[in-house]
């Protein structure tokens, strides 16, 4: 078993991150699935959409849910998830590094999983001492 995949971003992000991450990784090692929040999307029904997501991706090992931003309608869609029944964690700032670091580690459980997201993140960030 593995742990699943959820991206919940705002509209065109998660679908652009997947194809870039194809584009450099090729074939991904965990199930993910993409749900991008419109900006007039219905966070209830939104919610109703994540939930269907979590449980197909959830092969008992729990989700990890990437979203964009924090406090924005995907990052609090995404929180509510756990309030569901379902075994989640939720990080925010998703970036490429995250989400490629995150496909690179398929046999962490979930709390380590997490971890290696927000490493992975804030490792990509790089300033230019040019």
């Amino acid at each position: 078993m593995s742990v699943g995949v959820l991206l919940l971003t705002h509209e065109a992000m998660g679908d652009a991150l997947v194809s870039a991450a194809h584009h450099v990784i090729g074939q991904f090692p965990l199930p993910l699935e993409v749900l991008e929040v419109g900006a007039c999307a219905d966070p209830e029904r939104a919610l109703g959409d994540a939930s269907r997501r979590a449980r197909h991706l959830d092969q008992g090992d729990g989700v990890l849910v990437l979203s964009d931003l924090y406090g924005s309608t995907p990052c609090n869609i995404a929180q509510r998830l756990s309030g569901l029944g379902f075994r989640t964690h939720c990080v925010s700032g998703l970036n490429l590094p995250m989400l490629l670091r995150v496909l690179n580690y398929p046999n962490q459980d979930l709390d380590q999983l997490a971890q290696t997201a927000a490493s992975g993140g804030r490792g990509g960030i790089c300033i230019d001492h040019a």
